[in-house]
């Protein structure tokens, strides 16, 4: 009897053995991770003067913005429009101690330019996703797209004016720097607006 339940033990031990090492020699493979965001995010971006800009500062919510070319504008805006009202709030504090004129119309230009931005991002989420008609969606990307473009044309007023009126130093290539961050920006965010008025109709 005690050989038989040993006997009995001992083969329970092996099968559990035996599983084990199948379990372990088996490779399941790892999951795929989804690319169909990233991929829409690299496409639309290509369309842009900043392709590298645009992916760099965007890939990281394709999950949200999945392959809704709306969400990708309003998100480029909204991009755009932080680091214009950080770029202001820089130059706001250089003026102060900055006596060149310049700087004190890169303050009005950069501040005209982040309102802009600030009404196109303001309409995109006004309008009606389920769109009543064509006609009605035209005219309201026509006044995101004349907005964003009024912006960019402000930050290329600002470093013109910075580039011809004050002298080569660190204060004309730090707004230079700063203020051409934001145009590659609000480029970006202007191209994928315009993608989207295109063909979101």
């Amino acid at each position: 009897m005690a050989r038989q339940l040993y006997t009995t033990a001992f083969l329970h031990l092996a099968t559990l053995l035996f599983i084990s090492r199948t379990f372990s020699a088996v490779r399941f493979p790892p999951q795929p991770t989804p690319t169909n965001d990233l991929d829409f995010i690299r496409s639309s971006c290509n369309a842009t003067l900043y392709p590298d800009v645009c992916f760099t500062s965007l890939a990281g919510y394709a999950s949200a913005v999945q392959d809704n070319p709306a969400k990708l504008a309003k998100l480029a805006i909204g991009v755009s429009l932080s680091r214009a009202k950080h770029t202001a709030r820089y130059l706001s504090k250089l003026s102060r101690t900055a006596a060149s004129a310049a700087v004190h119309d890169c303050v009005s230009n950069v501040g005209d330019a982040v309102e802009q931005m600030h009404g196109s991002l303001q309409q995109l989420r006004e309008m009606n996703h389920h769109r009543q008609g064509a006609p009605a969606f035209r005219f309201q990307m026509s006044n995101v797209q004349t907005w964003m473009s009024a912006a960019l044309t402000d930050e290329e007023t600002c470093t013109d004016g910075v580039t011809e009126e004050m002298e080569d130093g660190d204060t004309k290539t730090a707004v230079c720097e700063r203020v051409g961050d934001v145009k590659r920006f609000t480029s970006n965010a202007l191209a994928l607006v315009n993608t989207y008025a295109n063909n979101g109709a």
